[in-house]
């Protein structure tokens, strides 16, 4: 029995995420997709295009998320990916991370390294990538 927590900057189908963290054996699941935004927007702090769009990623995000014993809360983070990990950690006590990218040739300027930060950052964590193809979510390669 595990305690998950999701960042997630794409997203993803709820029921893949489900089966994926069924093997994780998560019982209670706290995804936090974190408001991205451009780094224009984000120097002049013009959060609020990026916060709708993290709240549409939720929303389409957690249908068949929860069930089959998982439990399963959601928000809107910082638009900074490891703050919004540190934030996420603060109120919801978890076991591991599981961080849903964009795919390589996609990903959003503040996912490069992103991984390799998070892991320098909290290190007392597991930390699964897991990329948002077209179809599937996949496990990133180790």
């Amino acid at each position: 029995m595990s305690r998950v927590l999701v960042i997630a900057n794409e997203t993803v189908d709820g029921a893949d995420l489900h089966e994926m963290l069924r093997g994780h054996d998560a019982t209670e699941v706290l995804v936090v997709a974190p408001a991205l935004s451009s780094r224009v927007r984000f120097w002049v702090s013009d959060i609020d295009p990026a916060r709708r769009r993290a709240a549409a990623l939720l929303v389409m995000s957690l249908p068949g998320l929860g069930g089959d014993g998982i439990e399963v809360a959601s928000t809107i983070g910082d638009s900074e990916p490891l703050q919004a990990i540190a934030d996420g950690l603060r109120v919801f006590a978890a076991d591991e991370i599981v961080l849903v990218t964009h795919s390589e040739d996609e990903a959003h300027w503040v996912e490069h390294g992103l991984v390799e930060r998070a892991r320098d950052h909290f290190p007392d964590y597991p930390i699964t990538q897991l990329v948002a193809g077209p179809d599937r979510l996949v496990r990133a390669a180790a």
